[in-house]
């Protein structure tokens, strides 16, 4: 199921046909009940410039100006000299908004035709078939290509059936001449003008998008005042109820007592005269509070977090103390000296340490801290960054071992006997060796050029 909205109006678009007509004609181009947004196009044939009235047709019952808007189409001038033929574009968008959205000027034009893509194919085929063919030595001319190309073009076509040269009575080069010019439509854009009766012109326009622009400045400013005030106000309420339980302890009673009045007072100028004040007003009266209240805060905050903090600065402390004293062999790489510099800076930070907990320790709550957790954290920010490269150093690679050098034994001298079967062995068959050899041997034999081999015979 699709449900369409619907035009409750009916409207037509009214011209004068030319120039020695003055009978103006009209069309209904959106019935009532027309489903919106909607586009129609109508087509007219004019010389010259030309005027299209909207009318709402039901003007008479709603008791309204019958004629809406009009539109001028041009100017235009057509390539022949003729009447011209325009696409007009109506359009009713979701607004219920009838307005002429585009006008185009339709020409058709003669455009050749280029070769087409099969006689391309033919004459790039008996181009090659030209080229391939052998030219006469004894001759130089371009004759003997040109006969060589009717006689391979007549065996083709006596193979395919087709008629010889001698029967053609048109040379090959009329067949793929370009195709007979064919006719194209062309479109251009024509300008369209718009009068709408009751609009506001366009001086008028602009002074109240002025307007507006001021208008929207003032509601964010007044948004903005009202985010402020409201900030005040929830201060006042929040602060109080804090005063009474959390942060108690953290301010001293006459302080309190100075404060609760502070704030009892700003919350009956709210109500009274700053009812209606601008934002800086709200702003400073905030920071005024602020100002008085914040130190509270931040003594209440830094109580939070300072165990945890301590913490994590001991836990950093001794790890790195456990480390540079362990006898565990994946730190005996690491130099004596250098375990030193963590031990001596991991005391220097535990001494600092103890010194601002027992400052810390003898003051009471409602006194401005003197260790921060700012304080601590960058203490232990140092410690990591001087301790950490040092204990955390790689073990060197291991070097690694050359074996020994092999001593080479001189040969033992031989007997009378040993050398005389030696020479027996040499004399007879071949020892292993030659044996290798004798194929490297033949091997270069062969290698040797022919040359060489022809001198040699």
């Amino acid at each position: 199921m699709q449900v369409n909205d619907g035009f409750p109006f009916s409207i037509a678009l009214s011209w004068k046909p030319d120039a020695q007509n003055s009978d103006t004609q009209q069309t209904v181009v959106f019935p009532k009940g027309n489903v919106i947004p909607s586009s129609k196009a109508l087509t007219f044939y004019r010389a010259s410039t030309f005027a299209v009235d909207v009318v709402n047709v039901d003007a008479n019952d709603a008791q309204v100006e019958p004629k809406i808007s009009t539109y001028t189409v041009g100017p235009f001038q057509s390539s022949n000299g003729e009447k011209a033929k325009l696409k007009v574009k109506a359009r009713l968008n979701i607004h219920g908004i009838v307005s002429i959205e585009s006008a185009t000027m339709l020409e058709e034009e003669e455009v050749e035709v280029p070769v087409s893509a099969t006689n391309e194919a033919q004459k790039e085929a008996t181009k090659m078939d030209t080229d391939d063919t052998p030219n006469d030595p004894a001759s130089g001319t371009d004759v003997n290509m040109q006969e060589s190309k009717g006689a391979t073009d007549t065996a083709e076509g006596a193979e395919n059936g087709a008629p010889t040269s001698e029967e053609k009575s048109v040379p090959m080069d009329t067949d793929v001449k370009a195709e007979p010019s064919k006719k194209k439509v062309k479109k251009t854009n024509v300008p369209v003008s718009e009068l709408v009766y009751g609009a506001l012109g366009a001086a008028d326009l602009n002074k109240a998008v002025e307007k507006e622009y001021e208008m929207a400045l003032q509601d964010r400013v007044m948004e903005e005042t009202k985010e402020k005030k409201n900030a005040v106000e929830a201060y006042v309420y929040d602060m109080r109820n804090k005063l009474y339980d959390k942060y108690s302890d953290f301010v001293t009673p006459e302080d309190k007592e100075g404060l609760i009045a502070k704030l009892q007072e700003v919350e009956d100028w709210l109500y009274e005269d700053g009812e209606d004040e601008t934002k800086g007003v709200y702003i400073a009266k905030l920071e005024e509070l602020k100002k008085i209240g914040d130190p509270i805060e931040v003594r209440f905050k830094e109580w939070e977090i300072r165990d945890s903090a301590i913490s994590q600065l001991v836990y950093c402390i001794n790890s790195f103390r456990e480390a540079a004293l362990s006898n565990d062999q994946k730190f005996e790489h690491i130099d004596i000296s250098e375990k030193q510099k963590v031990i001596n800076e991991c005391s220097e930070a535990e001494a600092w340490l103890r010194a601002k907990k027992a400052q810390q320790d003898v003051l009471p709550k409602h006194a401005n801290p003197v260790l921060l957790a700012a304080d601590i954290k960058k203490k232990a920010e140092t410690v990591d960054r001087l301790c950490k490269p040092i204990m955390t150093k790689p073990k060197p690679a291991p070097k690694p071992q050359t074996p020994p050098p092999t001593e080479t034994q001189a040969p033992e001298p031989q007997t009378p006997e040993q050398q005389q079967s030696n020479g027996e062995n040499s004399a007879g068959e071949p020892t292993g060796d030659q044996t290798a050899q004798e194929p490297a041997a033949e091997q270069m034999e062969t290698d040797k050029p022919e040359g060489a081999a022809d001198a040699t015979s």
